[in-house]
């Protein structure tokens, strides 16, 4: 089994990186887990109380559970993924089985941060776009598909979103393999990727 971590920040293009690796492998032969799902469950707070949280600092993420979870994909067995709404600020109480395939990617802002799950990976991959770009697909992407008004997504920017990149997103990109300017756009990367991973595949089955 291969495990490709591909991080960057929010709006950098992650999600079509790896959405075009399963483009060109084949869903049949990879599992994509994005680390949004793994969203601590702060279901015991009031959604007023959840609001005020900061969802862009690395402990708001569950890594236990996503790491239990890497281990058992790697051991061959499927796993029980989270269902987190972005509107509630909650997980939802159903589940998702993810089955067990040769190849797991791995996309998430704070995918590189977290010691434990970059030991976890065979290929570490950070996604770097200029950040005016990102900002507006941020804008775009909340307020079109989580609810949020233009307002809260502006406000959120400069007091969580930008310090929490410049704190811990941007320096995890010293402990990736492979860097891969503008994102979706840099069709030779994705090429490279895509290519490596294959041989993989290859030399495996």
């Amino acid at each position: 089994m291969l495990m490709v971590g591909i991080a960057g920040g929010t709006g950098s293009g992650k999600t079509t990186v790896a959405n075009a690796i399963v483009e060109s492998l084949g869903a049949d032969r990879v599992t994509l887990i994005s680390q949004d799902a793994y969203y601590k469950d702060l279901s015991d707070l009031t959604f007023e109380e959840r609001q005020h949280l900061n969802y862009d600092h690395p402990d708001a993420f569950d890594n236990d559970l996503l790491l239990e979870h890497l281990h058992q994909l790697r051991k061959g067995q499927p796993i029980q993924l989270p269902i987190y709404d972005f509107a509630l600020h909650a997980r939802v109480p159903d589940t998702v089985r993810v089955e067990h395939r040769p190849v797991v990617v791995l996309e998430g802002i704070h995918v590189l941060v977290d010691e434990r799950i970059r030991r976890a990976l065979d290929i570490k991959v950070f996604v770097h776009t200029d950040p005016d770009v990102r900002v507006l697909r941020r804008m775009m992407r909340d307020i079109k598909d989580r609810g949020r008004t233009l307002d809260s997504v502006y406000e959120q920017y400069l007091t969580t979103v930008k310090p929490m990149h410049d704190a811990f997103i941007e320096p995890s990109k010293r402990y990736a393999d492979l860097i891969i300017p503008e994102g979706g756009e840099n069709k030779i990367a994705i090429s490279l990727l895509t290519t490596r991973i294959q041989h993989f595949l290859e030399a495996n089955d």
